[in-house]
């Protein structure tokens, strides 16, 4: 073979792997901008479990058989779709759990949005039950617009709005009805 069809096949062999390689280039951005990615979620997980700390405390331990995960939208969230359950702890270690249907988790705030059976039941076996109940990680606070009951040692009422801290010991109700303990001095 002459020199010259060698440089000819090796200038030939050049441009065709440069085409190659420039067509093939896509970067992570367009592939996640691609139309037909938006709304896709970014994974999806079966019988996950979460665990949130705070300087090496577990706080909070949150298990669910479905996690959709769409931390690429603006919005980041993730999806609990076939349920959830959040077991948290108070200072004292105590485990206060909660169930639900359906459970969102917004990644920016920390704010977890529970619906449908929401059941709340704390160490002391009290109860609380509504159909929604949000959640916020970061201030260990629970708060409803919603009608719910709740049920201890000392009281059984129904009221509508529910503002707390996870201890029920610093709370705020709307209008309420049942029975409440008082201890008269």
């Amino acid at each position: 073979m002459s020199l010259i069809k060698l440089k000819y096949y090796n200038f030939l062999i050049s441009i065709f792997s440069f085409a190659l390689i420039i067509s093939c280039k896509i970067s992570k951005d367009e592939i996640i901008n691609d139309s037909k990615f938006i709304g896709e979620p970014l994974g999806i997980a079966n019988n996950i479990r979460m665990i949130y700390t705070d300087s090496t405390i577990v706080k909070a331990i949150m298990t669910a058989p479905i996690h959709i995960d769409y931390t690429n939208l603006s919005l980041k969230y993730s999806e609990f779709p076939d349920g959830v359950k959040v077991v948290f702890y108070d200072d004292f270690q105590n485990e206060n759990q909660v169930i639900a249907d359906y459970g969102i988790l917004y990644n920016n705030t920390s704010i977890v949005d529970l619906r449908g059976n929401v059941t709340l039941t704390s160490h002391d076996k009290s109860i609380l039950i509504t159909p929604q109940l949000y959640w916020d990680a970061d201030s260990d606070w629970i708060f409803t617009e919603n009608k719910f009951t709740f049920k201890s040692s000392e009281y059984n009422i129904k009221a509508m709005r529910l503002d707390t801290n996870k201890e029920f010991s610093n709370f705020q109700t709307g209008e309420l009805s049942g029975t409440v303990a008082v201890d008269e001095k």
